[in-house]
């Protein structure tokens, strides 16, 4: 019995660290702030390494295998089907964030600081890394710096990108910091965040195989974009239910997919 527990304290601690050792490339072995989690193995079929789901806007549910969940843009009008253990809000705009989260939410992490200066957030929850690249915002009164961040979710050797409120193409310390990217959930409204063609352009110089185009208002402004990534040599793919099984190895390069979000 000793050595069972033993054995199950060991699965806890080196689980995360070997989905390190496997992630995005520039910072997936550095140090990370690490809560240890109880293992649970998620109801996902052999070889899946995530389930993601639109939940609609700009909020996705990952589900790891591992028993980690994460809501990306947390607010109170897209609601998931459970709390999750991790919250993410990519900037303080009431269709991305709420003040009034799950309580039983574990972990809610900001993608801005109430107090001023850099957002800072790298944590492990079972098998699923997660962290953030803070970038700016242009409102009414000029550019936000620091108000917005990219949240990066590792799992294993997959690699997803969420973009939020994005509204420039990233510097090359950006893109050195966010590393090799699998999966990329992109605002793709051509207004609020930036021009379509803008967007096509942070998305090549970030080079994922996927894309998941999300943050649009009707099928109007999402068909432009796709008629311009097209264009550019993407191949487009509609699914039918708003949830992808993934892993690194199915993925098929300069693909976007697009799901139904409620």
């Amino acid at each position: 019995m000793a050595r069972l527990a033993t054995l199950l304290v060991l699965l806890a601690v080196f689980a995360p660290m070997r989905a390190l050792a496997g992630g995005c490339f520039p910072v997936a072995q550095a140090p990370a702030r690490l809560w240890l989690a109880s293992f649970h193995e998620a109801q996902l079929p052999a070889g899946v390494v995530v389930r993601l789901t639109f939940l609609g806007h700009a909020s996705f549910l990952i589900e790891t295998k591992g028993g980690a969940s994460a809501v990306t843009d947390y607010n109170a009008y897209v609601t998931p089907p459970y709390p999750p253990r991790i919250a993410t809000m990519n900037n303080a705009h009431d269709t991305h964030y709420t003040e009034r989260p799950d309580p039983r939410i574990e972990h809610v992490l900001r993608g801005w600081n109430p107090n001023g200066g850099w957002a800072e957030h790298d944590l492990i929850v079972a098998d699923l890394r997660v962290r953030n690249i803070p970038t700016a915002v242009r409102g009414r009164f000029g550019e936000q710096e620091l108000s917005n961040s990219i949240f990066v979710f590792e799992v294993e050797d997959l690699c997803i990108a969420h973009l939020g409120h994005l509204h420039h193409r990233l510097t090359s310390e950006q893109r050195a910091e966010l590393g090799e990217i699998d999966v990329l959930l992109a605002p793709v409204d051509g207004s609020y965040t930036m021009s379509q063609e803008e967007m096509l352009a942070a998305i090549e110089d970030i080079r994922p195989k996927m894309v998941i185009p999300m943050h649009y208002f009707g099928p109007t402004v999402l068909n432009r974009f796709l008629a311009l990534a097209e264009a550019q040599g993407w191949r487009i793919e509609r699914r039918l239910e708003p949830v992808l099984e993934l892993a690194r190895d199915r993925l098929v390069e300069r693909t976007i997919v697009v799901l139904p979000g409620r």
